[in-house]
């Protein structure tokens, strides 16, 4: 049942039941337009109120059915639309919690509208590469004024109802409940000759919309690159003052197919969608999480010190273990440093800084955190430091805690087969700044039960984090590609590309920063490190001289003022490096290398595509589940371009039969360019990773 009907008197009460956010389907739609026609064939009933059960009055369209059967089943949204400005008999929208995106354009319709103080009132659409489509262009400008809603449309802001209050687009409001606010104000309304206003026969005023609307587009050029939604909204906008309503109407549907079949729309979409699915475990769903109410975290250094404030944000006590008062002191200075920037800027209360602080304990002793549910190791990435501070917990925590390591790269099975109960041991590795990165990825050994994965899963979405499943390899998902990514950018600089070439082009498609800023950044030394346990590992792995000879030099990136790029003492914008230029050319002397040149696509061609056949690797191997898994790995570790959707999402734009050609391609001139088996099948049927 998507909708509930019953009769209060002389008003009749049309309840959309969809859980969780009453999303508007195929079903709520029917349901709303027989409850609308039902109410007038009552002769008893003289208005209608509309509202949803639960959490929400309406979070919008179900996206679900975009691109299904059900997004062309009448009657859709236009038409409800259409049926609610056609009664005779008035209707009243009860808006509680949240009204977005067609929800709100649902109110917009109605006669009159009553709210609930802390509603979220938004049309979020163009945070799917959208613009509202059921009017919501041409109706709020008309009702709230050209500025207010020009903002709220372009930029998907939401807002609390309060801060609406004044500006028309609420009839009444009120600090109670909504719809006995509006049954009343229905009593009311019921007795006065209609017709009742309809939002469509208003007015956009507005002193200089042209002038306003030229401003606005530029704006939203410099903040909206490469999104054609926000330039849509304008253009809606703009035919709500110049065009009748339903001409600006039929312009503003054909905008949103145009949106809805771009390749910008879809890729905003998936991610949306990649995000969710990523949570679900469906092999252990009927498993438990364990309960977790004090967390401990091992080592105070600038990652440890991040972990412990995403749990001291979630009102959670943390105690922080390091091998000295120093270091445990600095670690304190560095959250009271990051929670005071955050009440300077208003984000933050000083009393809740003194809450989150006083949640904190530090120590040196290991055995303070023998009663946590849940202790984090985040010491330096070193194998047998690693083992040694699991055989430690492994003595001194509670049975039934979980126990996690941060490692990045290393083998979570061998650290868990170091304790006695390897079922309670995983990888919760977070990316830094681990405060304010978004990706956890949650790593499953062999043996972890699923209890603790539930554990994991629940408490990522406690502090904020959207935690994705790898199994065990060297690297996990995101570190494993990015290897392959950096071996690519490498062997880019060994034939004759310059570092600001490569990040100028992969900057260009998107990323958020390229491979030679990126590890500048996180420090080459990181890099080096790992390298060298590779070489140590396997004989045949192959060696990135050139990374090896700047670090053997000191050039280990911002943190010593020099890298791939040379940094001016206190800032952190990369000039380009005449000492990098002479040692790429000194080592392309010595290999009697004559440099060649490369375009800007074949950069971004051979980086990505590199990341694309490994993550189809790791798709094979069951190291990710799903390919969308991938693409939020990237999308949230990595700085991959939302609008593009992941690199896995990506290739499935360009077509995997097309990237499986230039791997070919590539790999006729290197044969370590050897196409991943699943890329091969895919491009032989003609698939799709997401399919």
């Amino acid at each position: 049942m998507s909708t509930t009907y019953e009769v209060r008197g002389s008003v009749a009460l049309i309840a959309i039941a969809n859980p969780p956010v009453n999303s508007l389907s195929s079903g709520v739609c029917l349901g709303i337009v027989n409850g609308i026609d039902r109410a007038a064939g009552d002769a008893n009933v003289r208005a209608i109120v509309l509202t949803g059960h639960g959490r929400a009055f309406s979070g919008g369209a179900d996206m679900r059915e975009f691109d299904s059967p059900h997004s062309v089943k009448e009657p859709g949204l236009h038409a409800v639309l259409l049926a609610i400005e056609a009664s005779s008999k008035p209707v009243i929208a009860a808006i509680h919690s949240v009204a977005m995106g067609g929800g709100l354009e649902l109110a917009l319709a109605c006669h009159y509208r009553v709210a609930s103080s802390g509603a979220r009132i938004a049309l979020s659409e163009v945070t799917m590469g959208l613009l509202p489509g059921a009017g919501g262009t041409q109706r709020l400008p008309r009702l709230i004024g050209l500025e207010i809603a020009a903002n709220m449309i372009v930029h998907g802001t939401s807002m609390p109802s309060q801060a609406l209050a004044d500006s028309g687009l609420f009839d009444r409001m009120t600090d109670g409940d909504a719809v006995k606010a509006a049954l009343e104000l229905a009593e009311e309304v019921a007795g006065r000759p209609g017709p009742h206003p309809l939002v469509r026969d208003m007015k956009v005023e507005h002193g200089n919309p042209e002038g306003y609307l030229a401003i606005a587009r530029a704006a939203a050029a410099a903040r909206y690159k490469n999104l054609p939604a926000p330039q849509c909204c304008l253009d809606a906008i703009e035919a709500g003052f110049k065009l009748p309503f339903d001409d600006g109407l039929a312009l503003e549907r054909r905008l949103f197919s145009e949106l809805m079949n771009g390749a910008v729309s879809r890729s905003l979409r998936h991610a949306f969608f990649s995000e969710r699915t990523a949570a679900k475990l469906s092999d252990v769903a009927d498993a438990a999480a364990r309960t977790v109410h004090r967390v401990g975290v091992i080592g105070g250094g600038l990652m440890g010190t991040g972990i412990a404030m995403n749990f001291l944000n979630a009102d959670l006590p943390v105690i922080l273990v390091d091998l000295g008062e120093e270091a445990l002191q600095r670690s304190v200075s560095t959250i009271r440093s990051n929670y005071g920037a955050a009440v300077s800027k208003g984000k933050l209360s000083k009393e809740q800084l003194e809450r989150r602080l006083a949640l904190l304990q530090t120590t040196v002793d290991l055995a303070a955190v023998r009663d946590c549910d849940l202790v984090i190791e985040a010491v330096y990435e070193d194998m047998d430091l690693k083992l040694s501070t699991f055989r430690a917990l492994d003595e001194i925590v509670k049975h039934g805690a979980v126990l996690a390591t941060n490692t990045s790269t290393l083998d979570v099975n061998r650290i868990a087969a170091e304790t006695s109960r390897p079922q309670d041991v995983l990888g919760l590795h977070f990316f830094s700044p681990a405060h304010i990165m978004t990706l956890l990825e949650v790593v499953r050994g062999d043996k972890t039960s699923g209890e603790v994965m539930q554990t994991a899963m629940s408490l990522a979405k406690r502090i904020g984090k959207i935690p994705v499943v790898s199994g065990v390899c060297d690297g996990f998902i995101g570190n494993r590609m990015i290897n392959a990514y950096f071996q690519r950018a490498g062997e880019l600089l060994e034939q004759g590309a310059l570092p600001e070439q490569v990040d100028r082009a992969i900057e260009k498609f998107g990323m958020a920063m390229g491979p030679f800023r990126m590890s500048d950044l996180a420090g080459n030394d990181i890099g080096w490190a790992i390298r060298k346990r590779h070489y140590a590992e396997d004989a045949t792995c192959p060696k990135f001289e050139l990374g090896d000879r700047l670090c053997e030099a000191g050039h280990f990136g911002q943190k010593t003022g020099s890298g791939w790029y040379d940094y001016e003492a206190g800032k952190r914008t990369a000039q380009a490096s005449q000492r990098t230029r002479q040692m790429l050319q000194a080592y392309w002397q010595e290999r009697g290398i004559r440099p060649r040149r490369f375009d800007g696509d074949e950069i971004v061609d051979r980086l990505i595509y590199a990341l694309v056949n490994e993550g189809a690797r790791i798709l094979e191997e069951g190291i990710a589940a799903r390919a969308s898994d991938i693409d939020a790995v990237y999308l949230h570790g990595y700085g991959f371009p939302r609008w593009r959707g992941g690199p896995m999402f990506y290739a499935d734009t360009v077509g995997v039969f097309n990237v499986h050609r230039r791997v070919l391609e590539f790999a006729r001139a290197d044969a370590s360019w050897k196409p991943a088996p699943m890329l091969e099948r895919l491009a032989a049927q003609r698939s799709s990773f997401n399919a």
